[in-house]
């Protein structure tokens, strides 16, 4: 079905529950209104065939929500065979006619065929901190140690890349000495998984998809949200607690660091026979470029602007029902 500038907006059917075969592209913003859209839809519809348009109401964890418009096109221009740099260009036109903050993304119909395995799995890994969850664990745990401020500097600073990462945890983690150890508990009862994550969790193993999670922060904390969430694997780093019973301000073995995040995806993907561009890698710090550079699609969401450089997709609206939307799942 071709979509034309008359056609209603309203979600139209599909012949699946996920997009045709093709490039998938979305727009996201507070307000998209209906000349925008249908000027869009033209434009496309001129220099290919849109097969499908539909607009959504996407709610955000903080109670608002953005209007998503997502289009399943086949174009073809003369900057490339797929027509995905028409599509990027015209997305980002209708950007700067947006106000406020604006999500645009475009996966070409290469990339997206070659993301699903011939049995049409993917795999789905992600980061934990700001991006599984709202918040960053190790300034809850320090907010108990009143350094809280400091420690999120420090932070900030190794997610924009400026300092190692490796050397920042083991400065971070030593602030939290002598904390008695409930304090992972009163943690974890203080984390929102973002909005949308448990939805999009629950969509992959109905289709039989694995979703793992690797993190920067700490085990104890993690262990407990992936069997609340369903993933399917999990690795983070494993804070030293005495015999006492209060955290000793270290970690057991290695740090989980970039280099460790991309193993990990190697390791999982391998462990499901898949290859590592069947996966889709999600993140939002410097520490998630390996990562995001080895799989197939990588997103980076809400993220610093070391990542956001590097990656196929950015999405800069907190909501993982937009990760579904621009990887073209119904």
């Amino acid at each position: 079905m071709t979509a034309h500038p008359h056609h209603d907006l309203r979600t139209l059917d599909l012949p699946s529950p996920d997009l045709p075969h093709g490039t998938v592209a979305m727009l996201a913003a507070a307000e998209l209104d209906g000349p925008l859209i249908r000027s869009l839809t033209h434009e496309f519809s001129r220099r290919g065939v849109v097969h499908s348009v539909e607009l959504r109401q996407v709610p955000l964890g903080d109670g608002t929500e953005v209007s998503a418009v997502r289009w399943s096109l086949t174009l073809d221009d003369s900057d490339d065979s797929y027509g995905s740099q028409l599509a990027v260009s015209l997305l980002e036109d209708a950007a700067h006619q947006l106000e406020g903050t604006v999500t645009q993304t475009v996966l070409p119909a290469p990339r997206r065929a070659q993301l699903h395995a011939e049995d049409g799995r993917l795999m789905l890994l992600m980061d934990v901190d700001s991006t599984l969850i709202d918040q960053e664990v190790i300034e809850l745990l320090a907010r108990d140690a009143g350094r809280e401020a400091e420690v999120a500097e420090v932070t900030e600073r190794a997610m924009r890349g400026e300092i190692d990462f490796a050397a920042s945890l083991h400065q971070r983690v030593q602030a939290l000495t002598g904390l008695p150890e409930g304090v992972i508990d009163s943690t974890l009862a203080a984390i929102t998984p973002t909005q949308g994550a448990r939805e999009l969790l629950a969509d992959l193993r109905r289709r039989g998809w694995p979703s793992y999670a690797v993190s920067g922060g700490f085990l104890q904390v993690l262990a407990p949200l992936a069997a609340d969430l369903g993933l399917t694997g999990y690795h983070a780093n494993d804070l030293a607690i005495s015999a006492q019973g209060t955290l000793e301000g270290t970690v057991r073995g290695a740090v989980v660091d970039r280099a460790a995040k991309r193993e990990y995806l190697e390791q999982w993907s391998a462990s499901q026979g898949l290859l590592p561009r069947n996966v889709v890698a999600v993140g939002d710090g410097a520490n998630d470029l390996d990562m995001l550079a080895a799989a197939g699609v990588g997103i980076a969401f809400c993220a610093k602007p070391a990542l956001a450089e590097q990656a196929d997709l950015v999405i800069d609206h907190r909501s993982f029902e937009l990760i579904s939307l621009a990887l073209g799942m119904g």
